[in-house]
């Protein structure tokens, strides 16, 4: 059990060795990573509420509480503007202070009371990205924008891998009777019209990011099914699926410890480039008013309000997002190339 463990182990770790080797795949997944653990954070980086003020002796964190403007002696009966508190801070020339993140705009903040004309506005020195035609920071939703892309592709993705790996092993393995089913399944839920069943769902209910995640995950996983299966059904008809049964191994332990193995490696290289459709996916669901709504930050909604000025003369509000969607989509491209190269099963198999 040691040696297979070993074995796997090294096989993994020449792939990881050829992966680097693939500068192009392994910068790129490098930048991503650090780029998408930081869109965690930036509600620390870039928002409208301070990380810290300290006001009459007393110290507040509104980042991570909400505190009313009358606590800093405002008369307004809703939320503190801090921007124009630190101001006012500022000229009474006390002890007291207020600490703003590096971007002090956030993604669903209204600034019509600031720019003083009609929005959409093209970019300044404040706002770096200009607004949209709410009076709100292009920079911050393209930024917050970013982290809902990437985790909405890589939740589909990972959801809809695993239901149709399951499906396509079952189907696979088993055959007969639960294979039949398993391609009646497929053969129908196939069937649907995709943006169809969007628009319809849409009609009924406002798809938030769970909802719509939950509903493509379930129309994205057939595809991964028919070649999960195809690959059990290459597998389980090798020698060493033989052995095990000699050897007395359960069917559980048959699939799950030799045949998904040596079947799911190929799957792995279809994910960053299923990451990638699925990104695209959302923009374009977005675009046409049927994925995520308002005020939920969206590079496909951007790209709508742009485009639908007649001149385009409103160009930072196409143009931005979709320098941040192709950047982010070529870089997972690149990973793909690089995960496609390290996992060919051509050079390396756990049958050597």
């Amino acid at each position: 059990m040691m040696k297979q463990q070993s074995n796997i182990n090294s096989l993994f770790h020449k792939r990881w060795l050829k992966f680097r080797l693939h500068k192009r795949g392994y910068y790129s997944l490098y930048i991503i990573l650090i780029c998408y653990f930081v869109s965690f954070l930036l509600p620390l980086l870039v928002n409208k509420d301070p990380l810290m003020v300290k006001f009459n002796g007393n110290y507040y964190f509104p980042v991570f509480k909400y505190y009313p403007a009358t606590t800093f002696g405002m008369l307004s009966n809703g939320e503190a503007n801090y921007r124009k508190l630190k101001q006012d801070i500022k000229e009474k020339d006390n002890d007291d202070f207020i600490l703003m993140p590096f971007y002090p705009y956030g993604p669903n903040e209204n600034l019509l009371d600031e720019i003083n004309t009609m929005p959409p506005t093209p970019p300044t020195s404040k706002n770096w990205f200009g607004t949209d035609d709410r009076g709100r920071d292009v920079f911050a939703r393209v930024l917050y924008g970013f982290n809902v892309s990437v985790s909405f592709g890589l939740l589909v993705t990972l959801f809809s891998f695993m239901l149709g790996t399951i499906a396509g092993a079952l189907s696979g393995f088993y055959g007969g009777k639960t294979d039949i089913f398993f391609q009646r399944v497929v053969e129908v839920w196939s069937a649907l019209p995709f943006l169809y069943v969007i628009i319809i769902l849409s009609s009924f209910i406002t798809p938030g990011f769970s909802l719509l995640t939950f509903i493509l995950v379930l129309l994205n996983w057939v595809g991964i099914t028919l070649y999960v299966r195809g690959e059990v059904l290459r597998e389980k008809a090798k020698e060493y699926v033989f052995a095990s049964y000699v050897s007395g191994s359960s069917k559980f332990k048959i699939i799950t410890k030799h045949i998904l193995p040596n079947s799911i490696s190929p799957i792995v290289t279809f994910a960053p480039f299923a990451v990638v459709g699925n990104i695209a996916l959302l923009v374009a669901l977005d675009f046409l008013g049927f994925g995520l709504q308002p005020p939920t930050a969206s590079w496909g909604q951007l790209i709508q309000q742009g485009m639908s000025y007649p001149t385009l003369d409103r160009w930072w509000l196409i143009v931005i997002p979709l320098v941040f969607q192709f950047v982010t989509l070529i870089l997972i491209v690149f990973i793909g190339e690089g995960f496609r190269d390290a996992f060919d099963s051509k050079q390396y198999s756990r049958l050597k």
